[in-house]
């Protein structure tokens, strides 16, 4: 099966793993940035294409997805469907 977004996911997870920032600096561009502890906390996983995460809010079951990084794992980048 032919995925179109393959590639632009590609040249993304390159983007972000090239130069891996830390929590305060994903902070500062992004807003809240979660350890893998506190997604697990906060949200349900539903799934996950890299560098995205598909997630429901466990406080109101909101939908919505997430970007991260390989190393060190961070979560960020909260967009609700």
């Amino acid at each position: 099966m032919h995925d179109p977004t393959e590639t632009i996911r590609r040249e993304q997870v390159k983007e972000i793993n090239s130069d891996p920032n830390g929590r305060e600096v994903l902070g500062a561009k992004h807003g809240e940035v979660w350890d893998t502890s506190g997604l697990q906390q906060k949200f349900v996983v539903l799934g996950f294409m890299a560098p995205y995460v598909i997630v429901a809010r466990k406080s109101d079951g909101q939908k919505g997805s997430l970007m991260f990084q390989g190393s060190p794992r961070f979560y960020f980048g909260w967009s609700a469907d």
